[in-house]
């Protein structure tokens, strides 16, 4: 599977990351303490190319789960030449796409570190592992369970689902440091949406501890639900680890204009700090979309508000490990890679997806994790 062609930083004396590309994309690796961490990301060749699901499984560790953005009508073919994936997936559609074309796939994988399942009716929804630093928990594809009601109201569903979930791993949502939101039809009903969210996160305390990282966008699932959700949980095991917001130098919270989501998280271990950058577009301080019908100026800026972000944790843009770019329209695809060579970036292991941002005159946003030694 993989090409003769690695390139390798030394982070720290106990870990080491890695790039490995393959055929149809790459894997980064975090190795540290014997235990491998694989960042997996592939594109197709052509438009409906299911090959990148082939053997999925059996090179890349043990999945711990999968994203996939494309048609839905091409979810239950892959699945099959995966086995049925019995692992948590999102299968998500951009909502401005017409589901004629996989765009990208990425995984999280785990090589020497035993984890288990959380199901929850009837479907694999999560799983869990552990270290010396924390417990993990890691959900994708969690879905209400009604799927007759409002959106509001699948929305406050969706999140006490994600709380039974949890749950079944003996954690709670005050353990969530960020979670993943597609919402069919996002921009006809983005606000009822978030009034959903926000009264969720004030019966639960939300407001008063760590406000998760997040992104919302419109995207389309094959099961018909209003939204789809996914989320991370970590519960650390002793008081080295330190789990904290981090603001954007460039904006300002996004609590100030009722959107209950923070800028990024940073998780800080004793050998390593892992920031997670929540989806992020052309904002102004004050809160107002810049750059309306300009897709480079609203690229351009993304990207200084995230670097920004990087910066002030002391991280930059290499020691990105995951990434994923959304577009209203693909064609913007290329003007962004354009960009990023402008800015002498590196190659970044970013997905594309076809999808609406949570504002109609925002053309593009972009999230991302970054991994840096500690201390």
């Amino acid at each position: 599977m993989f090409m003769n062609c690695e390139s390798k930083d030394m982070l720290a004396p106990a870990m080491t990351v890695s790039r490995r590309r393959t055929g149809q994309g790459d894997v980064i690796s975090l190795d540290r303490q014997g235990v491998r961490e694989n960042f997996l990301f592939a594109r197709p060749r052509d438009a409906d190319d299911l090959s990148i699901f082939d053997n999925f499984s059996a090179e890349s560790g043990d999945v711990v789960a999968q994203m996939v953005f494309g048609g839905c009508r091409f979810h239950d073919p892959a699945q099959a030449r995966m086995g049925g994936a019995g692992w948590p997936m999102m299968w998500l559609q951009g909502d401005v796409s017409p589901g004629t074309r996989i765009n990208g796939m990425q995984a999280f994988a785990l090589e020497g570190q035993p984890g288990g399942r959380v199901e929850l009716g009837g479907r694999t929804v999560g799983s869990t592992w552990a270290d010396d630093d924390a417990d993990y928990c890691l959900l994708a594809g969690v879905l209400p369970s009604d799927l007759a009601v409002s959106g509001g109201a699948q929305t406050q569903n969706c999140f006490e689902q994600i709380e039974a979930a949890l749950a079944k791993a003996g954690m709670d949502f005050s353990h969530v440091v960020r979670t993943w939101l597609y919402l069919d039809g996002l921009l006809s009903w983005y606000d009822e949406f978030n009034v959903a969210r926000t009264a969720f996160f004030e019966k639960r305390g939300v407001f008063n501890r760590l406000v998760p990282a997040s992104t919302g966008i419109g995207a389309i699932n094959p099961f018909g639900a209003a939204l789809t959700a996914g989320a991370l949980a970590i519960r650390p095991r002793h008081g080295g680890v330190d789990i904290r917001e981090v603001g954007s130098p460039l904006q300002c919270p996004a609590t100030a204009y009722r959107s209950s989501f923070s800028r990024a998280v940073e998780v800080v271990y004793p050998d390593r700090r892992l920031l997670l950058v929540s989806g992020t577009a052309s904002i102004a301080p004050d809160g107002a979309s810049e750059h309306r019908d300009d897709v480079v100026k609203q690229i351009l800026l993304t990207l200084d508000v995230v670097e920004a972000i990087l910066r002030s944790r002391d991280m930059d843009w290499g020691q990105t490990v995951r990434a994923i770019g959304y577009f209203r329209d693909l064609d913007a695809v290329p003007i962004f890679e354009d960009c990023c060579r402008q800015r002498g970036l590196p190659e970044l292991p970013l997905t594309s997806a076809h999808a609406a941002v949570c504002r109609d005159d925002l053309l593009f946003e972009i999230e991302l994790d970054a991994i840096s030694p500690y201390p």
